[in-house]
């Protein structure tokens, strides 16, 4: 196969950069739902029906933090966990869980649930209970883009957004602004405002302290409630160096993760006081998130909670040394903010003029005999492309500096050939 029987559908710029790369006898195709690397050779990796096949190749696999697995001493606190029925709240380990997470958080109680997802839906729809309700969250928070619109879809609350600024806040201004207390009786009353931290995708960007005291000061002010999607708040704990108490301290509820960064395979935590966890209970089992024998995974939380949560620093360490290969290569149409990157999560910004985020995603998940002589070994790394302009890449506990060193030589060979192959 040669670049002239190529599909027309190939992105011009892609066409002729993969056409220098690999010449006449390899052509790669990065249209997932149809595409297998041909080659007059055995191949190295193809596509089929969207699942990723690679031989002789080591995988890097940064897409997200969601893909942590469990280590071998959580499998085992999983395997000898004691277990009851915790619809009935009989399950020890669920109970030790939910007390170790209020005790944690500064809050009066806790609710294990299934998901950050369900979590967060039920934290709105106890907050915002009353008919006409509203929530106030960030245009670029996972509640808006990542959840279905389950606030409205399923709890009938509306979700008015205000412009996420690049270090995840937004303005209070903006806020008092918007807030209508029921006064007005074309509006819905605001009721809750949410926020994001660490904020996916403003880049794992950690929410300042003093902003986050200021909107407390605020929401006491209007009257309104606050919850935080902490999904990854143990992060921003971290990398602020003080107790996640001290940043929900102003908040009536908060959800953290125990399977994205702390490892675990399953499961959310909400906390709040005890009459909102009280009502979130009912909820959640309207939702269909009653567990019974929930302490064999509720066992991976309480792991996670002893010994995952110092370690995220090297996750931060090992993101930020990604960051800077690719600052350090001054590539005019790839860059990254290496001032701002706070936590585990890096977003590559790309100039669409010369290069899209899914070419680059997909020529990293491509080997050729070049880079191998260069490199001598055959790396795959995958990305998540967020947009055509925006790529990410998450660290999480299963990555080691090796596998960290492995990446940043296939970013550094990668970028080094986009950008000869553009000025020739």
């Amino acid at each position: 196969m040669t670049a002239d029987s190529i599909s027309d559908s190939f992105p011009p710029r892609l066409k002729f950069c993969l056409h220098k790369a690999f010449g006449s006898s390899e052509i790669f195709c990065p249209n997932l739902s149809q595409s297998r690397l041909v080659s007059n050779t055995s191949p190295k990796m193809m596509y089929v029906d969207d699942n990723l096949y690679y031989d002789n190749a080591q995988v890097i696999d940064l897409r997200s933090d969601t893909l942590s697995k469990p280590e071998e001493q959580m499998r085992i606190a999983m395997f000898n966990a004691e277990v009851g029925d915790d619809v009935y709240k009989e399950d020890p380990t669920v109970n030790e869980l939910e007390r170790k997470a209020a005790l944690i958080t500064g809050k009066e109680a806790a609710l294990f649930v299934p998901s950050g997802t369900m979590g967060n839906l039920v934290a709105v729809l106890v907050h915002c209970e009353q008919r006409s309700s509203e929530a106030i969250v960030g245009d670029k928070s996972h509640i808006v883009l990542w959840e279905q619109g389950g606030c409205a879809q399923i709890g009938g609350v509306s979700v008015r957004t205000l412009k996420n600024r690049p270090d995840g806040t937004f303005s209070l201004d903006e806020l008092q602004a918007e807030f209508n207390c029921g006064v007005d009786i074309h509006k819905s009353i605001t009721t809750l405002v949410c926020v994001e931290n660490t904020h996916n995708f403003c880049g794992g960007k950690v929410l300042p302290l003093k902003w986050l005291d200021e909107l407390g000061a605020l929401s006491k002010k209007l009257n309104f409630r606050l919850h935080m999607d902490g999904a990854r708040v143990f992060n921003a704990a971290v990398a602020l160096g003080v107790p996640v108490s001290r940043i929900v301290a102003d908040f009536d509820s908060v959800t953290f993760c125990l399977s994205k960064g702390l490892g675990a395979p399953i499961g959310s935590v909400l906390c709040g006081s005890a009459d909102f966890i009280k009502k979130a209970t009912r909820l959640r089992k309207s939702l269909g998130g009653g567990m019974r024998q929930a302490g064999i995974v509720a066992a991976a939380g309480i792991y996670a909670l002893d010994y995952m949560v110092d370690r995220l620093a090297d996750d931060h360490r090992r993101t930020l040394a990604i960051a800077k290969c690719i600052n350090d290569l001054n590539c005019h149409f790839i860059n990254v903010d290496l001032e701002n990157v706070h936590s585990n999560i890096l977003i590559i910004n790309f100039d669409e003029q010369y290069l899209t985020a899914p070419e680059f995603r997909a020529r990293l998940t491509t080997v050729t005999d070049e880079e191998l002589e260069e490199i001598g070994e055959g790396y795959v790394v995958r990305l998540m492309s967020m947009n055509n302009s925006m790529a990410r890449i998450v660290l999480y506990c299963n990555l080691t500096d090796e596998d960290v060193q492995a990446a940043i030589k296939k970013i550094r060979f990668i970028i080094g050939e986009f950008k000869r192959n553009m000025t020739t």
